[in-house]
């Protein structure tokens, strides 16, 4: 640098930090130095750096020492003295990261009041004046539309209180401390119910919605990654939607020429399965693998499921029936995620069918046949006579052809858990769709917190393989645990690395899950200290996850205002001893679904007198929950009017006074429940203990009759009192 026409070197000794200006301030590009910020160096400061070992060690000359003393003495000196005005702020080209003053604040020692006079180096460039002032400008504008778009919240089902805060973005503190206020004492893992919540939203100036826009499937955010590369023609995959009894699996009957309704209780389908054909069209032959949905109404999540791995939909709708609830919520999936369908109205033998209104009504939800001018295949077929079922496969099998499904068959296998359970002799057995790669026997294979290496591999048709390409589905043993259902899965390479992804997962696997939402929840009721729930102990044992989470919703459907469902243990294992001890322990009643139960389990159900219930369709099992639950609750009673009387007189007896009175309307009854009015005030509410006519005890007495009355507590009668009567009759019972 040169200075006064002289070449000089200068060293650093009191650094300081570029400083921010507002843009209404001149630039200045000026340099300004001190002697206290820069010092020059002497030709002795500058030593050849010298080189030491064990050999050859450099000598110090004792004026050497006294100066590298002496400098470190002033470096130690300087330290201490080191001055940062709190209005400064460092600006990083590299990051374009601003430290703000409390950054500062936090990372930065704090000035002595001696050094606050102390001169600051200021270095001014226009350059970085606008780089900082954009950086604010456009952050500041972010936090706003942040703002903005936070204040709508979606709250459509019970939460935990660490979850409504996660969601609110308030300190769980500030939550519990409302709620304390107003009388209810809630901890950081209780659960609140949708109004309450949505009040606490609402104090923090949240404005709620209810209901989602759009279709969330389960586990969305874990998206499948793609790889085209050397990728190859996969078979579709078909899954069939639509309300129960429409005719979904006698479709799949007529299609594989089996009879599927015959396995499954009631006639309903009660699970997700996959099934495989080979059909012939244009001379080729096309592989397509079938979704088969149920519709019944609580396995909500299992259409989910077969929504979230579908290429193509095809919704069933009787011609017979119409939509219904089911049908539009398949045709909410189809338009929400924009997916590739086909409509078929079923049942179009029936003489009662009406196809044309079936047709105007899926055109109300845009769903238009191409022969009207729409986007959409409606085809009308008879499952239980074939008809136009060829024409069905043809259509499918052209969709298919229109749209290439690829997949590449190279890469380490992807999918989705589409059920799991644990069976007593195979272990926790998982059912699988591959939608990338191929998985084979001693892969090992991780979903969410649960991983494990592939054992065993069953087709659709329960064959054992070896191995299995895109678009198969799968039943595979080998998981150490039960995944949950829904999940997606991968293969990796080795067991050291699925067990860092399945430690990865646990950190942000939510405690809470649709079992315990029903539990201990806050109610609007509760929460304005207006009921005492009483409760009813659930042990729940199902043969499946999916047959679970279809329980848990059904559940949580039913009216808990009155009675609360506490699920105390919900599992897709087989009936044990522990069950029983845990259930004698909390006085439980044990439910089962499609599970077998030993004789030895059920002879020591009974000697402990356990209530054990095992059920193989879905309604039974919550037709007679609902009916435990309405025995708990006490009689509650109408009042029917059947008569009044008139007090004529008073008179004395052994046990107090009576009166004897003359009936106007209707009959009296011993026994009834009585009002007592005087001048049109109430004087008494009771039971009439006694009634006779002249010495006889009698039951009734009807209109036009005299007869003598006592209550024994109640004695203070009047002439002229009136006495209405009234019979008690039950209240049919309602949660």
């Amino acid at each position: 640098m040169l200075i006064n026409n002289s070449e000089k070197i200068f060293f650093l000794k009191h650094p300081r930090l570029v400083r921010t200006f507002s843009s209404s301030r001149s630039l200045d590009l000026s340099l300004e130095y001190s002697s206290n910020s820069f010092s020059p160096l002497s030709d002795n400061d500058i030593q050849p750096s010298l080189h030491k070992d064990k050999k050859n060690r450099s000598v110090l000359q004792p004026d050497m020492i006294e100066a590298k003393k002496s400098k470190n003495k002033l470096n130690k000196k300087n330290r201490k003295l080191i001055s940062v005005d709190p209005d400064d702020l460092m600006f990083t080209e590299k990051s374009a990261e601003v430290l703000t003053s409390n950054a500062l604040n936090r990372s930065l020692p704090k000035s002595s009041k001696n050094n606050k006079q102390r001169k600051r180096t200021k270095i001014k460039s226009n350059n970085s004046l606008n780089n900082i002032s954009d950086y604010l400008n456009n952050n500041n504008h972010q936090k706003q539309d942040d703002n903005i778009k936070s204040k709508d919240i979606l709250i459509d089902r019970p939460l935990v209180v660490q979850h409504l805060s996660s969601k609110l973005n308030v300190p769980e503190t500030e939550i519990i401390t409302y709620l304390f206020l107003r009388g209810f004492s809630a901890t950081i893992n209780q659960i609140i119910d949708i109004q309450v919540a949505s009040q606490v939203a609402k104090h923090y100036g949240f404005i709620v919605h209810h209901e989602s826009t759009e279709v969330n499937p389960t586990n969305s955010n874990e998206s499948l990654c793609h790889n085209f590369i050397q990728s190859i023609k996969r078979p579709p995959i078909v899954a069939i939607l639509g309300h129960v009894d429409h005719g979904k699996t006698t479709l799949l009957n007529s299609i594989l020429k089996t009879n599927l309704t015959q396995r499954e209780s009631g006639g309903i389908t009660q699970s997700l399965d996959g099934y495989e054909i080979d059909w012939p069209y244009n001379s080729l032959t096309y592989r397509l693998v079938f979704i088969d949905t149920p519709g019944h109404e609580a396995f909500v999540s299992m259409r989910s499921r077969g929504v979230q791995v579908a290429d193509i939909v095809l919704l069933i709708v009787a011609a017979d029936d119409g939509l219904k609830s089911q049908t539009i919520e398949s045709i909410k999936y189809i338009l929400n995620k924009k997916l590739l369908h086909i409509v078929a109205i079923n049942k179009v033998d029936k003489f009662n069918s009406n196809v044309s209104k079936i047709r105007e009504d899926l055109a109300a939800y845009d769903i238009v046949d191409k022969s009207w001018g729409g986007q959409s295949s409606i085809i009308e077929i008879s499952a239980l006579k074939d008809q136009n079922i060829n024409l069905l496969l043809d259509n499918i099998c052209m969709l298919a052809d229109s749209h290439n499904f690829t997949a590449n068959p190279d890469q380490l296998a992807q999918g989705i858990v589409l059920e799991a359970n644990l069976d007593k002799q195979k272990g926790v057995v998982a059912n699988l769709i591959v939608q990338e790669g191929t998985l084979s026997i001693g892969d090992f294979i991780v979903s969410g917190i649960h991983y494990g290496r592939i054992k065993m591999i069953f087709d659709s048709c329960k064959n054992k393989i070896q191995q299995a390409l895109p678009s198969s589905v799968l039943q595979v043993l080998g998981f150490s645990s039960i995944p949950q259902a829904g999940m997606s899965f991968q293969l990796v390479n080795n067991e050291k690395e699925a067990k860092r992804k399945s430690l990865d997962a646990t950190k942000y696997t939510s405690s809470s899950s649709s079992v315990n939402m029903l539990n201990n929840r806050i109610t609007l009721e509760s929460f304005q200290g207006l009921s005492v729930l009483k409760q009813v102990h659930v042990i729940l044992k199902t043969n499946t996850q999916g047959s679970m989470e279809a329980l848990m919703h059904s559940f949580s459907a039913i009216s808990q205002e009155k009675v609360q469902i506490n699920v105390v243990s919900a599992s897709s294992t087989s009936l044990s001893n522990t069950d029983l001890d845990m259930a004698l322990a909390s006085n439980s009643i044990i439910l089962g679904f499609n599970i077998y139960i030993s004789s030895n389990i059920r002879s020591a159900a009974k000697k402990s007198n356990i209530v054990l219930q095992n059920f193989e369709i879905i309604y039974d099992l919550i037709d007679y929950l609902n009916n435990y639950m309405l025995d708990l609750l006490d009689p509650e009673y109408d009042q029917v009017l059947i008569g009044t009387a008139t007090v004529q007189t008073t008179f004395s007896v052994n046990r107090g006074f009576a009166a004897g009175c003359l009936v106007n309307t209707g009959k009296l009854q011993s026994k009834c429940t009585i009002e007592i009015y005087r001048n049109a005030i109430l004087m008494y509410t009771g039971i009439l203990d006694s009634l006779k006519h002249i010495k006889d005890d009698i039951s009734e007495v009807i209109v036009g009759n005299e007869c003598g009355l006592m209550c024994i507590n109640y004695h203070s009668w009047q002439k002229d009192d009136v006495i209405k009567a009234y019979e008690l009759k039950e209240k049919d019972r309602i949660l």
